[in-house]
């Protein structure tokens, strides 16, 4: 049940890497191709029904952290508190953007929300990569399993390290271009004429970067984490994780080419869950690993609640996840084709 729960955790992760991760992204794109007022309320409308329906899958990933490992929930929350905070407001800042921007017509207000809607998304992408790699680096545990990290110390991955340092802001540099790509495609598939040529190369030149990106964060995750070393050594079939990456890295530049946006955007969400599947099979069992002993590190089989708790959790999360994989189903579907002027938020 503890391996099962694990996977269920990661699940929702990428769920929320995959769905909230393509408004991360438009934001970016808002930020970087918006030409002018119109485009810029073209890019919002395209993520205008879903943006804060996706965001929901960040808490249920919380909370399912909360009931099946709440020993790792509250250690990691309580060592993380600086970033959390600091991922909070930014998550206030860039909801506020979205909900205020249209109600003054003011230029100089519309102009305001615009910007802080589109650096609040670069920074969340930015801190949310950071996060993923402070736990695949590992954190400083003392011999009680507790931590807390400063926002930065001496750059090293060893020791007493701090959120930031140059494997973290690696992946963090690697998160932003991968959302880029995403949001990009995304924007590309529902709008249309300049902003969706804009927002389509974007995505095409960003591509290159998540290419070179992601060749150097696989070298130094191998340095950096030595269970990802272990868990291939005793399970060779986990190469599958980033060959399935590949896969749907090569689709993208693929159908970008094409201009078949909604395969490249597949393709997209491809490589994204290959990446998470080879982040967690990286660090599996633990949940939190330490950056100095290994035996330090919290794990799915020391941290978990009882068993009992975990089959009665089993029977309410699925027909839960049910109902939300109906509601997004229609979501969705209602939302199909491109988006309007007369549609969406203002």
């Amino acid at each position: 049940m503890e391996t099962l729960w694990f996977c269920l955790v990661s699940l929702m992760l990428t769920g929320y890497v995959v769905f909230d991760g393509f408004d991360l992204g438009a934001g970016v794109v808002h930020l970087v191709t918006g030409k002018n007022t119109t485009d810029k309320r073209s890019i919002i409308r395209s993520i205008g029904p879903v943006w804060d329906g996706n965001e929901v899958w960040l808490l249920s990933a919380a909370a399912t952290l909360y009931f099946a490992f709440p020993a790792v929930y509250a250690r990691g929350f309580s060592g993380f508190y600086l970033p959390m905070m600091m991922l909070l407001w930014l998550l206030i800042a860039r909801a506020g953007a979205v909900e205020l921007r249209g109600h003054l017509g003011d230029p100089l207000w519309v102009a305001f929300w615009d910007r802080v809607f589109g650096l609040s998304s670069l920074l969340l992408a930015f801190f949310f990569g950071v996060a993923l790699g402070n736990i695949l680096r590992g954190v400083p545990m003392d011999m009680d399993q507790k931590f807390f990290e400063p926002l930065w110390t001496n750059f090293r991955t060893t020791g007493q390290t701090g959120v930031l340092d140059w494997f973290t802001i690696l992946v963090g540099l690697a998160a932003v271009a991968t959302l880029t790509v995403h949001g990009g495609l995304w924007v590309a598939l529902k709008t249309e004429g300049d902003v969706q040529r804009r927002a389509r190369d974007l995505a095409g030149r960003a591509w290159m970067a998540v290419g070179a990106l992601i060749a150097l964060l696989s070298v130094a995750m191998y340095l950096v984490q030595p269970q990802l070393r272990v868990n291939l050594a005793a399970r060779p079939w986990g190469a599958i994780f980033p060959l399935t990456a590949l896969v749907g890295f090569v689709l993208v530049r693929r159908f970008v080419g094409r201009h078949d946006d909604l395969r490249a955007f597949l393709g997209s969400c491809t490589f994204i869950v290959g990446m998470m599947a080879s982040a967690v099979f990286a660090i599996f069992p633990y949940l939190l690993p330490s950056n100095g002993d290994p035996a330090l590190g919290l794990t799915a089989f020391d941290t978990a609640t009882s068993a009992y708790g975990m089959k009665m959790g089993l029977l309410w999360w699925i027909p839960g996840m049910v109902l939300v994989t109906i509601y997004f189903r229609m979501v969705y579907t209602h939302f199909g084709g491109k988006v309007s002027m007369e549609d969406g938020e203002g």
